[in-house]
């Protein structure tokens, strides 16, 4: 069904005007830049207030993965953009596969590159590109919209819902449609934008930000990290190859011949090599202590002491 033209924009807090910029088209450059500045230094106080909420949503997500679910933005627009953005940058950050965290846009991969503005106006069509992608009660959903009434996030969020998934809504305005579906609702209180109804700026960043700690952290809990290093890093080219040596490195305290040789010899998995290096076992006792316990490095080395007692 087409979703009724009833926005009530007046009443959106993204689409109001924003008084400290009215004159901006008067403005130097310098009084230009040094006021977009400052509308976006207020976007991560905004974020810091729903960390609560943030965080409750994380530990569905973490649950979700642990028993083979997936998570999955759907936004349209800017919205839409950003999610894909941040599910495309999970496999080389954290050499987990495509299908573990997936965007899903409004107008497909063409919305990406074009902004093609009615794509959002249809119910249906999010949920048939969720049906599509085989979405079940197991996966977790996350609508991503500024204003919180795009009918494409809204049909999709409502769908998920009703098969028993969990669902996650990230909007900036309080009245937001999108929250009526959501078990987890982020409202991101930016305020009107530098520029009326251009939710590419500050609410764009708000979302962004929200993504970087939902994928961040939920990968952090799977045991991706180590320290604060990128462990379980697919070293597609050149540059990573050698980021994945030094890490090794780094973790381990080992010199760069001997990183070299792990690297190479544990299938140039570096979370593997490290755990090599840190118990002095090779590739293929590692392999078996994965197949117990694959989890944050400290949580494998607890596993393999446990074992070796036994």
């Amino acid at each position: 069904m087409k979703y009724g033209i009833d926005y009530a924009l007046d009443s959106l807090t993204t689409e109001q005007r924003n008084t400290r910029t009215s004159n901006i088209d008067e403005m130097s450059t310098l009084q230009v830049l040094q006021l977009i500045n400052d509308e976006d230094k207020s976007v991560p106080y905004v974020v810091e207030t729903q960390i609560p909420r943030i965080e409750t949503l994380i530990e569905d997500i973490v649950a979700a993965f642990k028993k083979g679910g997936r998570l999955f933005y759907i936004g349209a627009g800017t919205s839409g953009r950003l999610g894909v953005l941040d599910a495309s940058e999970c496999p080389p950050t954290f050499g987990v596969s495509p299908e573990m965290v997936q965007g899903v846009i409004a107008g497909g991969r063409e919305a990406l590159v074009r902004a093609i503005e009615n794509a959002e106006d249809h119910e249906e069509d999010g949920i048939d590109e969720l049906i599509r992608r085989g979405f079940t009660k197991d996966d977790v959903l996350v609508g991503l919209t500024a204003s919180g009434q795009a009918p494409y996030v809204i049909g999709a969020m409502k769908w998920a819902r009703s098969i028993g998934a969990v669902v996650g809504a990230i909007s900036c305005n309080e009245h937001s449609k999108t929250f009526l579906h959501a078990d987890h609702r982020i409202f991101l209180d930016v305020g009107p934008e530098v520029l009326t109804g251009s939710t590419r700026m500050k609410a764009g960043t708000a979302q962004k930000l929200v993504l970087n700690m939902l994928t961040t952290t939920s990968m952090i809990r799977l045991g991706k990290v180590y320290g604060n290093l990128m462990v379980d890093l697919t070293p597609v080219n050149a540059k990573l190859v050698e980021r994945s040596k030094r890490l090794i490195q780094q973790a381990t305290g080992c010199g760069p011949e001997e990183a070299a040789e792990a690297f190479e010899e544990s299938e140039r998995r570096p979370k593997r090599a490290i755990v090599m290096i840190l118990l002095g076992i090779g590739v293929d006792e590692v392999k078996k202590l994965e197949a117990i316990n694959n989890g944050p490095i400290v949580e494998m080395i607890r596993t393999y002491r446990k074992e070796e007692k036994a």
